[in-house]
């Protein structure tokens, strides 16, 4: 395998996105909404370049090459997210019971799922308001609109209230009932 002398991968920013770099923390701020994030390594670093930012490794080796894409794909997450945001849409299921969905503050409580008594509660940790860095809508009583501008943060909200519905011990095939992610992209 032949050694690269430097590794590069720029990162374009869209119109109106503006990347503010201080110490190891990088910001990208559009219209009032921010991202920060930190990238420490001592080999890489994130710089300004024309028409945006890049990440860099001079004489890189196999993990800092892995690590450099995996920083761009970060950043390009960043700026998508500052830009237009992040949506996933999550449905209800349900054959036999109806299901009553509720937002309350930092969690989401499912009551009636498979007929149970007891309500099952998703964590929602970053908020569910529209202040919040992740905002979560019930519309139709079982469509689920999870949106904000961290990708991460969007995913696992969503990923939470999925698997807060798990069924044990029944088949998956038959027992249908739950919560599932049906789209994700922008908003």
């Amino acid at each position: 395998m032949p050694k690269l002398d430097h590794i590069s991968h720029p990162i374009n920013l869209p119109d109106g996105v503006s990347a503010t770099i201080s110490g190891n923390d990088v910001t990208l701020a559009k219209d009032g909404k921010s991202l920060t994030r930190e990238f420490r390594h001592p080999r890489l670093e994130v710089r300004d370049s024309s028409g945006g930012i890049e990440v860099f490794c001079d004489l890189p080796r196999r993990k800092e090459k892995a690590l450099a894409g995996t920083w761009a794909a970060h950043l390009n997450n960043m700026a998508r997210g500052v830009d237009s945001g992040f949506t996933y849409k999550l449905r209800a299921v349900y054959s036999h019971f109806p299901m009553t969905i509720k937002v309350q503050g930092n969690e989401m409580t499912i009551t009636n799922l498979f007929g149970e008594k007891v309500p099952r509660i998703a964590k929602l940790p970053w908020g569910s308001g529209d202040n919040d860095e992740v905002q979560v809508k019930v519309s139709n009583k079982t469509e689920i609109t999870v949106s904000g501008a961290d990708r991460e943060k969007v995913g696992q909200t969503a990923a939470n209230i999925e698997r807060a519905c798990h069924i044990k011990k029944r088949d998956r095939r038959v027992f249908q009932d739950g919560i599932y992610i049906w789209s994700k992209g922008e908003e």
